[in-house]
């Protein structure tokens, strides 16, 4: 929070520069003196919302816009899941309002059961061949294809041919837990 704090000067002393605007200019707009500004804009005063909403009125931005928090790590550090033979590799952190994961499917002979549960999917065949039985409809879908259903419809993929099938597959908080329930999250290899 330090860090953030001490950005708040360095801010407010480009956004001013961006207009052109010179202390004595920003300080009078915005009802305060010069030198005001100036150990504001230097770190030598602590700010304060008194004196940051008429600076931030007069300049056109949010107080927010001073004190933006640093960006947390983004990178997704979650356990793999193996189940059933998928690789289930989440890429998107834990709580995250969009559950997105890469599914790797091993080739089978059989097609796994129809399955039926509230939700919806969305996935994205990244490699191989995925086959895809959808109520009556049974499809393959290869690389670069896409297909979004509602799993309210029995459904079942599997790997088509010999080759593993790569997916990209997104799910609802409904789909998510059907998907990774009651699997032990083993670690990544």
């Amino acid at each position: 929070m330090r860090d953030e704090l001490a950005q708040v000067g360095p801010r407010l002393r480009a956004a001013r520069m961006e207009r052109g605007w010179t202390l004595e200019d920003l300080a009078s707009r915005a009802g305060m003196s010069a030198s005001t500004l100036s150990r504001l804009e230097s770190g030598k005063r602590q700010a304060s919302l008194e004196l940051l909403l008429p600076l931030t009125r007069h300049l056109g931005i949010r107080v927010d816009d001073l004190v933006t928090m640093a960006a947390p790590d983004p990178r997704v550090r979650r356990p793999v899941i193996r189940r059933d033979g998928l690789v289930i590799a989440p890429l998107a952190p834990e709580g995250s309002p969009v559950h997105t994961y890469k599914i790797t499917y091993p080739p089978v002979d059989d097609l796994p059961s129809l399955k039926v549960h509230d939700g919806y999917e969305w996935l994205y065949v990244i490699s191989g061949r995925l086959r895809l039985r959808l109520g009556e409809q049974d499809l393959v879908l290869t690389s670069g294809e896409a297909a979004e259903f509602d799993t309210r419809t029995p459904h079942a993929m599997s790997a088509a041919g010999g080759r593993p099938a790569q997916v990209i597959s997104i799910f609802n908080d409904d789909g998510v837990r059907m998907h990774t329930h009651a699997v032990t999250a083993q670690p990544q290899d």
